[in-house]
This record gives C-alpha cells, sequence and structure tokens, in this order.
C-alpha cells in the first residue's frame, strides 16, 4: 500500500487561529464595538453628570430650609453664626458641584462626541467607512490564500479517498487467496483492482503534496498581506484607547474636589467660623440682653409732683381682635449697640412679654364691645401650619400645641412675634410665630 489511512484524518481540524478563512470578521467586529463603546461613554457621563446636578440642587435646598430653622430658632450669637458656617458651606460645594456637571457636559461629553464623529464616517447604505476597508483589505489579502487552500482541501479529500479504495482492495485480495471458491480469473482481477488503485493512490499523492506546495509557497505572502491590514486596525484601535484614557483623566480631574483649591478654601473657612466661636461671648451677650446684667430702673423715691402727667412704662397695642398685646422695649434698645442686627434668640416666647393689665383682665376688649369670647369661634379662613416645638399657653388668650400639631393661622405677626390661630377644635388665640412653619 503506497500511504496510510486514518478516518478520522478526514474530518476537518477546526481552529480558532486569526489565519483562518474568515477569523478576521473579530478584528473587523472591534472597529463597530468602539463605535458603540463611544455612545456608552457619553451615556456615562450623562447619568454621572444628572447625579451632579441632582447633589447640587439637594445642597441648595438643605441649606435654605435650614437656614430658616436656624434663623427663627432659639440659638444665638457666635455659635449660631458657627452652624450658619454649615449653610454656607453647602451652597459653596453646591456651585463646585454644578462646575463639575458642566465640566463633564460641556467639555467631557462634548469630546467624546467629537472625537467620535471624526473616527467614524456613517455610509449612505449603513456602516462605517472604517469597517468596510477594513473588511475588503482583509478579504482582497486572504483571497487567493483560501483558493488555495480550497485545492488544498480537494487534493487531501481525494488522496484519502484512493487510500482508503486501496485499502479495501488489498484486503479483498488477501481474503481471495485463502478462499477456494475463488478462481484463478477472479484472483487475477483482484490483484489488478489492487494495482489500480496504488496507482490511484500515488497520484492523488502527487496532487495532493503539489497542492500543498503550492499552499505553502502562498502563506508567506498571504501573511504578509494580512497583518499590513490589521497593522492598520490596530493603529486605529490604539487612537481610540488613547483618547478614551485621555477623557478618563479629564474626568478624573473634574470629578476631584480635592485637588481644587477653591474647595480646601471652602473647609477652612468653615474650620475659621467654628473655633471663632466664643461660648463666654455669647453668654456675656445673653446676660447683658436678657439676664442680670441688663438695665434696670430700680424704684425709688418720687416727691408727689401734680404737674407731672402719668407715665406708663410699657408700649401697648391693641390687635384687631380686641386682645391686647405689649412689649417691654427698655432691655431691646439698650441692646442696640450689643447685636447691630436682630437675632434669632429675640424671635422666641422669651421676647413675647405682655402686660400685667392683659394679664388680669384678657377679654376686657371683647367685653366692652358687648361681644362674646373671640377665642371659641369656627370659623374664618386662613394658612395651614404646622407646630415646629411644644408650645403651654400662659394666658388664657394663648394656645396651646405640641410639635407636629396642624392649626390656621388668622393673621399674620405682629411687632411683637405674636400670630393669631385657630386650633381645629375651634379654639382662636395667639400663640409665636417662630413656633409653627407653613404646610
Amino acid at each position: 500500500m503506497s500511504g496510510s489511512y486514518d478516518e478520522a484524518a478526514c474530518q476537518e481540524e477546526t481552529t480558532d487561529s486569526f489565519w483562518e478563512v474568515g477569523n478576521y470578521k473579530r478584528t473587523v467586529k472591534r472597529i463597530d464595538d468602539g463605535n458603540r463603546l463611544c455612545n456608552d461613554m457619553m451615556n456615562c457621563i450623562q447619568e454621572r453628570a444628572k447625579i451632579e446636578k441632582a447633589y447640587a440642587q439637594q445642597l441648595i435646598e438643605w441649606s435654605k430650609r435650614w437656614r430658616q430653622l436656624i434663623d427663627r430658632g432659639p440659638q444665638y450669637g457666635t455659635v449660631e453664626r458657627a452652624w450658619m458656617g454649615l449653610m454656607t458651606e453647602a451652597e459653596k460645594v453646591s456651585e463646585l458641584h454644578q462646575d463639575m456637571k458642566n465640566n463633564l457636559i460641556n467639555h467631557d461629553y462634548e469630546k467624546v462626541k467629537n472625537w467620535q464623529k471624526d473616527a467614524y464616517h456613517k455610509q449612505m447604505m449603513g456602516g462605517f467607512k472604517e469597517t468596510k476597508e477594513a473588511e475588503e483589505g482583509f478579504r482582497k489579502a486572504q483571497k487567493p490564500w483560501a483558493k488555495k487552500l480550497k485545492e488544498l482541501e480537494a487534493a487531501k479529500k481525494s488522496f484519502h479517498m484512493a487510500c482508503k479504495e486501496e485499502k479495501l482492495a488489498s484486503f479483498r485480495e488477501a481474503n481471495g487467496k485463502g478462499e477456494a471458491s475463488v478462481t484463478a480469473d477472479q484472483q487475477k482481477k483482484l490483484h489488478e483492482k489492487l494495482d489500480k488503485c496504488k496507482q490511484d493512490s500515488q497520484k492523488a499523492r502527487e496532487k495532493y503534496e503539489k497542492a500543498l506546495d503550492e499552499l505553502s509557497k502562498c502563506t508567506p505572502h498571504y501573511m504578509e498581506n494580512m497583518e499590513q491590514v490589521f497593522d492598520q486596525c490596530q493603529q486605529f484601535e490604539e487612537r481610540r484607547l488613547s483618547f478614551l484614557k485621555e477623557v478618563l483623566l479629564d474626568i478624573k480631574h473634574h470629578l476631584n474636589l480635592a485637588g481644587d483649591q477653591s474647595y480646601a478654601v471652602v473647609y477652612s473657612e468653615l474650620e475659621h467660623i467654628i473655633t471663632s466661636a466664643s461660648t463666654q461671648e455669647d453668654l456675656k451677650w445673653f446676660s447683658s440682653t436678657h439676664g442680670p446684667r441688663m438695665y434696670m430702673n430700680w424704684p425709688k423715691f418720687e416727691e408727689y409732683n401734680p404737674d407731672l402727667a402719668h407715665n406708663i412704662t410699657k408700649k401697648s397695642k391693641k390687635g384687631s381682635d380686641g386682645v391686647m398685646l405689649t412689649n417691654v422695649t427698655a432691655a431691646a434698645e439698650l441692646a442696640q449697640g450689643d447685636r447691630g442686627r436682630v437675632n434669632s434668640y429675640e424671635k422666641t416666647p422669651a421676647s413675647t412679654e405682655r402686660s400685667d393689665e392683659d394679664q388680669s383682665n384678657p377679654n376686657s376688649g371683647n367685653d366692652s364691645n358687648g361681644g362674646s369670647n373671640p377665642f371659641f369661634e369656627t370659623s374664618g379662613k386662613g394658612v395651614r401650619v404646622r407646630a415646629l416645638y411644644d408650645y403651654d399657653g400662659q394666658e388664657q388668650d394663648e394656645l396651646s400645641f405640641r410639635a407636629g400639631d396642624e392649626l390656621t393661622k388668622l393673621e399674620d405677626e405682629d411687632e411683637q412675634g405674636w400670630c393669631k390661630g385657630r386650633l381645629d377644635n375651634g379654639q382662636l388665640g395667639l400663640y409665636p410665630f417662630n413656633y409653627v412653619e407653613l404646610i
């Protein structure tokens, strides 16, 4: 027998090598993937920009709400200013995050968008010019070699079939020699068949070897052309990867607030205002404004003077509902020099003092008009508010409520900080305006 034959050898051995016919398509597909990755990067930047915008807005809303609460609350002095420093920090950090959002959209997003437009050129029939050029380059480089490979596979198949026929003929001849029923003429024919199969197998072998030799001679040129096209694709991909790395560094720079000098200044200023808060200064101010260090016009002996008009040391204001509201002005006037602005503490019930005349006869205004007690009415329009703190009315004309209770505000606060309102049970009365918030 002129050649060995293995039936398993007739099955094609498939590999995943780049050099196999058609396996260049993964390299071509990478070009389309690069375009899709540009879209993914832009979507990624957009989503992060939305997060930064929402966070900046939340900081502003938080700062605005707590500025109002602190301003209306009982805290005072330098500690109040330090507390307000947190609100200032939030506003400045909000600006930085808004700038971050603007940089992500106006710089990074637009940079990717413009690069994608310059790198990938769409065709009228669909797809990209770069993809088509790579596909055609690989196909052209592989076509001659693929043709030779096809001829080789045909020659290989013919050779293996000839080997199979030779093996079968040899088996039949050997069996014929051992059987008495086979005539000499038949034996001769089997021998001639074997000789012919050997000749055919030898010719197929020579043809197979020739095809393999031709393919081997064509392979270096094939590899050179394929590598040339592949290098062009590599260069294109290198530009994309380098650009992507550059964009990621830009994004990192815009996200890294630690490297922003203005960010460090925000917290150095916050630390300064907090450490500058003086508990002794605040205690001294409170003592001078509301404590023992306040000015007092102590009683002293006064001779009777009929020409001296009767003096009332407390100013009174009669509200539209007939309730008498008063305010001690002497301490406030003395404290004006210590503090230029109205402090949040001055808005608390500590400043909502009323006269002894009102305490002894809170409904005198109503009685003089001959009407019933106006603090138990069930009608009237107003604005709904919610209590921020507990409040227990000290007088008959004051309302009592717990934190979280809702009531109706009927009139705006007067100059002493009192509002007229109505509970849900219909009771009317006064309450300090800074104890509630609008719903």
